[in-house]
């Protein structure tokens, strides 16, 4: 197991916020100098603690979407019944997230269509599919309260 100190908890911290910033500004931010700051950078991008850097990319701008939360319930809670499901989950590219969770509803799945409509008839084929589905729940979210990274807390690290 990878250890991690303080030095590389500033470094997660900078970098969750802030993928561009030069390996000077971040080694001044973290007080060391360039050379074992990037040595460290590198470490954990190999112990793959740091799997990529990307940009967020504001869609709404160019493709308004309307996201919607929908609770899936299954008719058959069995292996087989679950990977087909999922594998049409996987071919959706309207579907954006899906978590399996327990308490009663078996998944929970975020479309982003173009319309509700859009979406409409989409979970209307999912209906009629072998997807298996018993019953759902549909959430139209109205407005977005809070989106951000994880913080870390230096506590949390086992």
């Amino acid at each position: 197991m990878m250890k991690i100190d303080r030095y590389d908890l500033k470094i997660l911290e900078i970098l969750s916020r802030d993928g561009r910033i030069t390996k000077s500004k971040l080694a001044e931010a973290i007080n060391l100098s360039v050379s074992p700051c990037w040595e460290r950078v590198k470490r954990l991008e190999k112990a793959g603690v740091i799997q990529g850097y990307s940009a967020r990319i504001n869609t709404q701008i160019l493709v308004p979407r309307n996201p919607v939360w929908v609770q899936i319930e299954l008719k058959k809670h069995d292996a087989a019944s679950f990977a087909c499901f999922e594998a049409l989950v996987m071919q959706t590219p309207e579907v954006t997230e899906c978590v399996a969770v327990g308490g009663g509803v078996d998944y929970l799945v975020k479309f982003e269509t173009r319309t509700i409509d859009g979406y409409q008839r989409l979970i209307d084929q999912w209906l009629v599919s072998d997807a298996g589905i018993e019953r759902y729940f549909t959430y139209i979210v109205t407005k977005s309260v809070k989106r951000c990274e994880l913080e870390i807390d230096p506590k949390d690290i086992v």
